[in-house]
């Protein structure tokens, strides 16, 4: 049990060890946008989703919610506050549209760790509210991980379209430039049948003189 109790920690530490530097990772992102003073084309929505993941996990490790777990909370609100600090910078640079949505979705991340907490708090007690505030945290982890794709999804989408038009393009291009061939093709006929109908004529009139 000892050991166990050993490889635990030395886990927990390790693990929170990576966790801070994948927290501090989008600092180059942010300094870059405090000198540009501007968000550029940054999304924020991964990082208030980052948030709620934190603020979930930290409230899970805490003592009366999951005993032994002290080192879940140290790290995760370790994380909260650098991301509470990505957020309040990426409101204070972002345009007004992007302001107002990331606002919004600020509000609803608060909300919904106010309900688990208040929830999980007032409504459940012991093991019940262990598995409940580690479910919330577990299904917001994965939304977490997903959120990049709010992104990649239409640029993807773009660039199958943009794809597609390039390959229509070069197709038709050829047959475009065929088609003009066979219109200059056409007028250099013609262009030699009108001397022979000039000459018709001229035919008709001197035999009509004769």
């Amino acid at each position: 049990m000892a050991i166990i109790k050993i490889l635990h920690t030395l886990f927990g530490i390790f693990g929170n060890i990576s966790g801070l530097f994948l927290f501090l990772a989008p600092m180059i992102t942010f300094k870059r946008v405090i000198m540009n003073k501007s968000t550029e084309q940054f999304s924020g929505i991964p990082y208030v989703m980052t948030l709620l993941n934190c603020l979930l996990s930290t409230w899970y490790g805490l003592p009366f919610v999951s005993p032994n777990n002290m080192l879940v909370s140290i790290i995760n609100g370790t994380g909260a506050g650098l991301e509470a600090f990505y957020v309040l910078v990426f409101l204070i640079f972002a345009p007004k549209k992007e302001k107002a949505k990331i606002s919004g979705i600020l509000f609803v991340v608060l909300s919904i760790f106010s309900t688990v907490a208040l929830v999980s708090m007032l409504a459940l007690h012991g093991n019940n509210r262990k598995v409940f505030s580690g479910f919330a945290a577990a299904i917001f982890s994965i939304i977490m991980y997903g959120s990049p794709l709010s992104i990649m999804v239409p640029n993807g989408v773009g660039s199958l379209l943009g794809t597609s038009q390039l390959i229509l393009y070069a197709i038709y291009r050829e047959n475009k430039g065929q088609s003009k061939k066979g219109e200059e093709d056409g007028r250099v006929e013609m262009e030699l049948e009108k001397p022979y109908e000039k000459e018709i004529p001229n035919t008709q009139n001197g035999d009509a003189k004769a």
